[in-house]
């Protein structure tokens, strides 16, 4: 079998730009999927370019730090920043609290719910999760998200490690592969969780281009493409979008850069695909048991008002 690859855009719902970008690039057949943030400014506009676009799978992009929850403040006081209404406005901040302990993991389990179900209760199937930052690295993140998963009839999770044959390429600056590497280290964890080791909730061999993040460009693009081993299930984590006025009211360091990834997958896809042996286009929601079923027209996805927790 050749490799499998999931093309996932990031930031689904931020802005219409963001929105509009990622139907087009479902509609060109070089994006399978997007993963749509529950409080995203323009989370209404997502659903509808989703339901415009069926081939595109749609996982649930779990926000748990810079931003607002879908819970109730006083619902998840472990998560929530100093103004006592939203998450903490940093990553740093929110890494210093988990290091510390004082992360809850009822309270990531309680508003991952919330998030996931917000978009179920709209009408998504939700084919994954994956987390804003990649903050579910750490297992007090990854244990809740698997549980919720599971108990949700989602099949999926990002793995949130980039794979050393792409770490290799050196794209990116020598200090985001630095980090990304050590954070590698946590992998043995992550792969141990039970839902990962008895294949409760699938994942796939590794997230590429994670070091290139703000630096995908159609070279590095092509570069990464070349690269990707002959057998394996791998996604390509990328932020594609139009930098436009409505981005310049979020919070993102990614802007200009979006234009050029949009180009990049529109310029690149279609050359990799038209080479001997090209890998498999799929999303999150192909994957496992779960796939079967939505090739057959079997799958029933949750509707958000089960009782979870």
């Amino acid at each position: 079998m050749p490799a499998r690859l999931i093309l996932n855009a990031d930031d689904f719902g931020l802005t219409p730009g963001i929105n509009r970008a990622i139907g087009e690039l479902s509609a060109a057949d070089v994006l399978t999927s997007a993963t749509l943030m529950a409080t995203g400014p323009a989370f209404e506009d997502a659903v509808a370019v989703a339901r415009a676009n069926p081939a595109l799978g749609v996982g649930c992009h779990i926000v748990l730090t810079d931003g607002v929850p879908v819970s109730h403040p006083t619902a998840i006081p472990s998560l929530i920043g100093s103004d006592g209404k939203s998450f903490r406005t940093s990553l740093l901040g929110f890494l210093q609290a988990l290091l510390r302990g004082a992360i809850n993991e009822d309270d990531v389990a309680r508003e991952a719910l919330a998030q996931v179900q917000k978009l179920q209760r709209a009408g998504i199937d939700v084919t994954h999760i994956d987390t804003h930052k990649h903050t579910h690295l750490f297992p007090t993140i990854a244990r809740p998200l698997l549980h919720i998963a599971e108990r949700t009839s989602i099949g999926a999770i990002r793995n949130p490690f980039e794979p050393e044959w792409s770490l290799a390429l050196e794209q990116g600056s020598w200090l985001r592969r630095i980090g990304v590497r050590a954070l590698g280290r946590l992998r043995p964890r992550f792969d141990a969780h039970p839902e990962i080791r008895n294949a409760k909730v699938l994942t796939t061999d590794g997230t590429i281009a994670i070091s290139a993040t703000g630096q995908l460009n159609a070279d590095t693009l092509a570069e990464v493409l070349r690269a990707l081993p002959p057998t394996g299930i791998y996604e390509l984590c990328c932020h594609p979008g139009y930098n436009d006025r409505d981005l310049d009211h979020v919070a993102t360091r990614l802007r200009e850069h979006r234009n050029i990834e949009r180009e990049a997958l529109l310029s690149q896809i279609g050359l990799m695909l038209s080479q001997p042996n090209p890998p498999e286009l799929i999303h999150y929601g192909n994957l496992g048991s779960f796939g079967a079923l939505r090739e057959l027209g079997q799958f029933t996805p949750n509707t958000g008002y089960e009782k979870v927790l």
